[in-house]
């Protein structure tokens, strides 16, 4: 009877050891399986922070070279500049209203002031002079370019809706045999320098009647001419 309880006392307890040791395994286990897993999601959180830390890295080196920041920024801001003057097209005659005023009649500096604004929807450029031509007589020969005039003619002034140019007919009077005449005619130049249409415009001011000998023109401008 001794011996037999002895026995299951023994079987028991050696079961218990071993349910005891099964147990701990499994917890073992378990821990390690989470330090695996928290080591990946550690890994994780640095990789991440590798990159944070290498975008902020850039940033850094970015500002820290801050010459070579605001010039990048810069040279897009002009590359955008840039494209937006070329996705402009050339302004059309039909969507320009053109204003001329007669000023200094009579005196030294007598010219008309042309301004030129673009009334459409979209941006537009101008260039080189405008073609004028005094009077009515449209088969004669459009005035030259004053040589007098500042360097530059070449470049492509945009226009937004609204924006507005100038440009100036100098009239030179000489007292004997001269012409007369209100109004005149004026066509866009291309950048081949060909002219498109001509639109008649009359000239307004004190004295809107002008005279000339001879006469040349300026090329526009985003000022006005002789603004004296």
């Amino acid at each position: 009877m001794t011996t037999r309880n002895a026995r299951r006392t023994a079987r028991t307890a050696r079961t218990a050891a071993l349910a005891a040791a099964t147990a701990a395994l499994a917890l073992g286990l378990t821990a390690c399986g989470g330090a695996d897993d928290g080591s990946k999601a550690a890994g994780g959180d640095h990789t991440a922070g590798t990159s944070a830390s290498r975008s902020a890295s850039g940033a850094d080196s970015g500002s820290s070279d801050s010459d070579s920041g605001l010039k990048d920024g810069a040279h897009s801001a002009t590359v955008s500049n840039k494209g937006t003057a070329a996705a402009a097209r050339q302004c059309r005659g039909d969507e320009m209203l053109v204003t001329a005023v007669h000023r200094f009649a009579g005196q030294q500096g007598d010219h008309l002031l042309l301004t030129a604004s673009n009334e459409g929807s979209t941006p537009c450029w101008v260039t080189s002079y405008p073609a004028v031509k005094l009077g009515g007589d449209v088969d004669a020969a459009a005035l030259p370019h004053s040589k007098k005039d500042n360097p530059g003619g070449d470049k492509h002034l945009t226009l937004a809706p609204g924006g507005k140019v100038y440009s100036a007919v100098n009239l030179f009077d000489y007292g004997s045999k001269h012409h007369t005449a209100r109004s005149f005619a004026i066509a866009l130049r291309g950048a081949d320098g060909r002219t498109g249409p001509f639109y008649s415009v009359d000239a307004k001011g004190a004295k809107p009647q002008f005279a000339w000998n001879e006469a040349d023109v300026l090329n526009w401008n985003t000022e006005k001419p002789y603004n004296f």
